[in-house]
């Protein structure tokens, strides 16, 4: 992981804060401050991506057509593939807090979750998940495990959504929560939250990091999609009022190399 976000509390000193910062760039990483709250900033923008992807499951998508949709896209891995490979146990662990703190936009399919854990399924690190893997040194690949699917009543069917739209509901909502931490405060500047996104999660260097993309695409653009998609599947799609002022004003995230929260 080449990314460490180093977390100040409320009397931690400006010094402090550059020691650490400094520590982190000597042991060959990439260090942003993010602000102490709830899942920090890569956890938090990548949760609810994560727990689209669970939703998209449950609907009937298979693992293969929503990781492939997001390998398409950009991404490194596929959201279920990371899940398996952070592991089941601890990726989920957080969304209740996520949930707790932030509300519905956070909340996952629960029977399925608790269902692939109750058949002791951890992902990687024990061998099965979403997916089956070979024996350590091995040469055999990964597969999906079609056993997942009948855990929690699940029927995989032909796909109901194109990849393009599969990505997008998925991407909307990590670029929704990367807008909120901008405002809140969470990231101290967009270039920290494309950093962040970037080496955190793999988000497609192509594409600059979800601050970055969002210029491109436009903050109008953005909400458009989001009001689009919060119709068509519910209010964790509504855009957050960092984008509608940005719609409304034509700001971007990044006007000068760095933005300041508008609160």
């Amino acid at each position: 992981m080449p990314l460490v976000e180093v977390i100040p509390h409320a009397g931690t000193s400006e010094q402090t804060i550059a020691t650490t910062v400094k520590l982190a760039k000597k042991q060959g990483k990439t260090p942003i401050v993010v602000a102490d709250k709830a899942g920090f900033y890569v956890n938090r923008i990548l949760a609810p991506y994560i727990a689209e992807a669970m939703r998209m499951l449950v609907e009937g998508e298979s693992v293969e057509d929503i990781d492939n949709a997001l390998v398409k896209f950009g991404f490194p891995v596929g959201p279920i593939q990371l899940l398996d490979e952070v592991g089941i146990d601890t990726g989920t662990k957080i969304l209740p807090i996520l949930e707790a703190a932030y509300g519905e936009r956070f909340s996952a399919p629960a029977s399925l979750i608790q269902a692939i854990l109750n058949d002791d399924r951890k992902g990687r690190k024990n061998g099965r998940g979403f997916y089956l893997y070979g024996v350590k040194g091995r040469k055999s690949k990964k597969q999906v495990d079609k056993a997942v699917y009948s855990l929690a009543g699940m029927a995989p069917r032909h796909s109901q959504c194109s990849a393009q739209q599969i990505a997008e509901r998925c991407v909307m909502l990590m670029l929704n929560e990367a807008a909120r931490c901008i405002d809140e405060g969470i990231v101290r500047s967009a270039r920290d939250g494309d950093i962040g996104a970037v080496f955190g999660i793999g988000f497609p260097p192509f594409l600059g990091g979800p601050l970055r993309y969002m210029d491109t695409l436009g903050a109008g653009e953005v909400v458009a999609r989001l009001q689009r998609l919060a119709t068509q599947y519910g209010s964790r799609f509504t855009p957050c009022e960092a984008l509608l002022q940005r719609a409304e004003r034509e700001l971007t995230f990044w006007p000068g190399h760095e933005t300041v929260p508008l609160n």
